[in-house]
């Protein structure tokens, strides 16, 4: 089911798989141009970087992007959503 909405937004999945299979589901919402928040928190180190592996092929596969938050957050998001990080030093002084 892709989101149809016309004004520019789109929907935010926030995903917390506690099994390796659950990360598939993160690929499944950037196929349906959702942008995803994938917290890997609650899988063990391992299992978390062959997720991670996982999820960055597929979406690399659908032309999306990715940004690693933390160790264990990435950012998904569908071809056409720019992903832009701003650091303290990119912030203009008041």
């Amino acid at each position: 089911m892709v989101n149809s909405r016309s004004d520019g937004w789109h929907d935010v999945v926030v995903l917390m798989p506690e099994q390796f299979n659950d990360a598939l589901e993160a690929v499944l919402a950037v196929r349906e141009q959702r942008t995803v928040v994938l917290n890997l928190s609650r899988l063990t180190p391992e299992l978390a970087q062959r997720a991670a592996d996982l999820v960055s092929g597929g979406v690399h596969a659908l032309d999306g992007q990715q940004q690693r938050i933390s160790e264990t957050v990435l950012l998904l998001a569908p071809a056409g959503v720019a992903i832009n990080r701003i650091t303290g030093t990119d912030q203009a002084q008041p």
